[in-house]
């Protein structure tokens, strides 16, 4: 990612992450988690964040054969992995230069 894209206020990245992204209709790709500050959740490993969505995977498939929730949505994974630029304040930006706070 170019230091350009990096947004206005911010000297430069500190380091490398992985955030679950999952498609939105009005917004378009978003971070899916969130810490307890508000920013977006990062994993250390590409390996880690899909871990977590295996995780996800399998809570979701319990609850259908638990008559919780239907098939189809038992078996939806709509969750995926994208490597994100981690800011000094928790913020991050992705590959496509947007940026994600606590404020978005």
């Amino acid at each position: 990612m170019d230091s350009a894209e990096i947004p206005s206020g911010v000297v430069d990245r500190t380091s490398l992450g992985f955030c679950i992204y999952i498609d939105t209709l009005l917004v378009g790709p978003v971070p899916v988690e969130r810490t307890a500050a508000g920013n977006p959740m990062i994993y250390s490993t590409r390996d880690a964040a899909e871990h977590q969505i295996a995780e996800d995977t399998m809570e979701r498939i319990q609850q259908f054969l638990s008559g919780e929730r239907s098939f189809e949505d038992a078996m939806t994974v709509e969750e995926y992995v994208v490597e994100v630029d981690v800011l000094p304040d928790g913020s991050v930006v992705d590959e496509e230069g947007n940026h994600f706070g606590k404020d978005n």
